[in-house]
């Protein structure tokens, strides 16, 4: 052994010792550990910094879709939302131990590569995916699997956000128009309205109603399903009845859907076929959206559950 060595460690020791303790911890370990969190965190942020270089075609291209595509105008919702819970849920992924995972960096690969392959194929929703699924990886090689289990449901939450492929939406469309001129010409018939359904078209004595794939419901059902898992996330803390609010919101939103369109089969009867339109159109599917998440609501009080549940104190006699 260097004379040396043994000089340097005597020195080390030292230095322990005289260092104040943290919660069992010396305050040079305490100081390593703020300094490798740092250095992680300014790597992420400089890695962030190309994602968005990598992603800027793929982001615009989304935002575009939002804007123009009114079935996924609930997208500007999503990041929004997400960032929010990330934000007010900082101490908590904080207060997780940064231990970088080497697998990350697989799983960034494979991100980049079904990039790759949707820029080439002109896949738009492979391209789409593959930035939740870097936004994870990159996590996961920077901090660890504590830190990104903290963070998972803002992350997936993020799905939301991208549209379903072609082939998936046409899929969905048709049954839902068809379930919803059913429930629509059942109504009506109901309410006395002499009704004849022929596949997605309704027959009135004075107008014939046509349920286009507008009018299919896949609007509400997946803006509703949104709100439902991010009102369930808030609202409480027990992932099974959280499940329960979310898959109630698909036959909520179908149902309603069906009485949206009771409602316009009665304005065309007494007030002509073209009042559904404009303003009118625009008033109905906001109204029986709210309706749908006035249900879940009290779909939640049905469960026994609130919002915030106040402590009362109890005073003795």
């Amino acid at each position: 052994m260097s004379p040396f060595a043994d000089e340097r460690a005597l020195t080390l020791k030292s230095r322990k010792r005289a260092s104040p303790k943290f919660g069992g911890t010396t305050w040079a370990d305490h100081l390593s550990g703020k300094r490798s969190q740092a250095v992680t965190w300014f790597a992420a942020l400089s890695v962030s910094v190309l994602v968005l270089i990598l992603y800027a075609p793929v982001l615009g291209s989304l935002v575009r879709q939002w804007w123009g595509d009114p079935n996924y105008g609930h997208g500007f919702f999503v990041p929004v939302f997400a960032g929010f819970v990330l934000w007010s849920e900082r101490s908590r992924s904080r207060a997780q131990r940064f231990r970088p995972d080497n697998f990350g960096l697989a799983i960034i690969v494979f991100a980049i590569g079904l990039r790759i392959l949707g820029m080439l194929g002109a896949e738009l929703f492979m391209a789409r995916l593959s930035l939740v699924i870097l936004i994870s990886g990159i996590v996961l090689f920077f901090a660890g699997r504590q830190v990104l289990r903290s963070i998972a449901f803002p992350i997936g939450y993020l799905l939301f956000m991208i549209p379903l492929p072609a082939i998936v939406y046409y899929q969905l469309t048709l049954p839902l128009q068809l379930w919803a001129s059913g429930l629509g010409a059942t109504g009506l018939v109901a309410l006395g309205i002499h009704t004849v359904r022929a596949g997605n078209l309704l027959y009135l004595p004075n107008c014939t109603l046509n349920v286009v794939e507008a009018c299919s419901g896949i609007r509400s059902l997946l803006s509703l399903l949104a709100v439902a898992v991010a009102y369930g996330y808030l609202a409480e803390q027990r992932n099974w009845k959280r499940g329960v609010l979310a898959i109630a919101s698909i036959p909520v939103a179908i149902a309603t859907n069906g009485l949206r369109l009771v409602a316009t089969g009665v304005l065309s009867y007494f007030f002509g076929p073209n009042v559904d339109s404009g303003g009118v159109h625009v008033a109905l599917g906001l109204g029986f959206f709210a309706l749908a998440f006035a249900l879940i609501l009290l779909l939640h009080k049905l469960l026994g559950l609130h919002l915030r549940q106040p402590h009362s104190a109890r005073v003795g006699p």
